[in-house]
């Protein structure tokens, strides 16, 4: 799950890190009062979408007066802001971060993230902040410094303090730098985040080491300890696809193809989706029914599938294990009728109830093509798509 910048700074200072004071806006009136309530000479204003390189496109603006905040707020919300995370698409600005303006003396790169290989969190930091770190990473890997993080120490001093030498800090600025590294490390774990980005973290012309952004990822399946995390979810930045499929427990992604998939267990969903790719389809979406899918998951499975403007056949490939074949074949039946399906129906089944399950597919009189494995079944679903095209 991601939250706004705004509500990352939040989680920051609750845990120690510097920022520049701020306050979230939902029309210009706010945008305007929080610049006087924040004083000062100049102030920044934010768009607060789901996505990185607001800056770049235009959703964060330098202002110099109370009317020029207002303005740049009249401007941002309601915009729809094209960054290269959003894709083309773009996201409909409706929040704003109005905060100080600071003097920056210089960017540096501060992220946390979990590493699967060490099994540890990964702190990584760099002098080249304000910029994609993809791109250090990409061009000057060695401007970037890691250290992973022993989980019975936490960040211990001497490593948070040769970091920070690494990346070009000083004298009296290391003891800053020290603990704004160990209150990270401490939001990170203490929130179940997934990812922790300060990108630019800034060093001020009066000696000050502030997070000037904040980029937080938390573990969706964590959130049930994390009441304060879940309530800062906004579903306006969600697919609403995606929303809906989690109010039934399904696991579903959006894709950019025409076939859609609907498969019991991620793996299996996995390798669906390169069989299609292999045979020259596209999938159009990711969607796990889990092990316990009943006739209702089924047809609400195949609404959010029905959805997409662009699909021109289904696959549904399914492991009867502990799901059993005829239970999938009733809900099949039922959603297929349901929801007057209209596009070509590919079926492949394998494992408990098998037999059973295929004579209710066969018995319902539905145009229903069947395969045998998961070659033939990709195959027929390409070729369906094709001609629907």
């Amino acid at each position: 799950m991601n939250i706004h910048e705004y509500q990352g700074k939040d989680v920051l200072r609750k845990y120690g890190v510097p920022t520049p004071r701020g306050y979230a806006c939902f029309s210009p009136d706010e945008a305007a009062d929080a610049a006087a309530r924040l004083g000062g000479r100049a102030w920044v204003v934010k768009a607060q979408i789901h996505a990185g390189g607001r800056g770049k496109g235009g959703g964060v603006r330098l202002a110099w007066s109370a009317a020029e905040v207002r303005r740049h707020a009249d401007e941002l919300l309601g915009m729809t802001l094209r960054t290269h995370q959003t894709g083309p698409q773009g996201r409909l600005v409706k929040r704003l971060l109005v905060e100080e303006s600071v003097e920056i003396e210089k960017e540096f790169y501060l992220g946390m993230a979990v590493d699967r290989d060490s099994r540890r969190v990964a702190l990584m930091a760099s002098s080249e902040g304000g910029v994609d770190i993809e791109d250090v990473a990409a061009r000057t890997p060695e401007k970037i410094r890691k250290l992973f993080i022993d989980p019975a120490t936490g960040v211990k001093a001497a490593e948070a303090d040769g970091l920070a030498r690494d990346i070009g800090f000083s004298g009296k600025l290391l003891p800053q730098v020290r603990t704004l590294v160990q209150n990270l490390y401490q939001a990170f774990d203490a929130c179940d985040a997934s990812l922790a980005e300060i990108n630019p973290l800034a060093l001020t012309r009066d000696g000050r080491v502030l997070a000037l952004d904040a980029k937080f990822n938390f573990d969706p399946n964590a959130l049930f300890r994390q009441p304060e995390i879940a309530a800062m979810r906004d579903l306006d930045e969600e697919d609403p696809a995606e929303v809906e499929a989690s109010k039934f427990d399904l696991s579903y992604i959006a894709l950019d193809g025409d076939i859609g998939c609907l498969v019991n267990g991620a793996g299996l969903a996995m390798a669906t989706m390169d069989s299609i790719k292999l045979y020259g389809g596209s999938p159009a979406n990711f969607l796990d029914v889990g092990g316990g899918a009943t006739a209702e998951k089924v047809t609400e499975a195949f609404k959010l599938m029905l959805r997409n403007p662009n699909l021109r056949a289904i696959l549904v490939n399914i492991f009867g294990g502990i799901m059993k074949c005829d239970v999938i074949a009733r809900g099949i039946v039922a959603a297929a009728r349901e929801v007057e399906l209209s596009v070509p129906l590919v079926v492949r089944m394998k494992g408990t109830n098998e037999s059973l399950g295929k004579t209710i597919l066969g018995q319902s009189g539905l145009r229903i093509i069947s395969a045998d494995d998961m070659a033939e079944a990709a195959g027929l679903v390409v070729a369906a798509a094709r001609r629907g095209a």
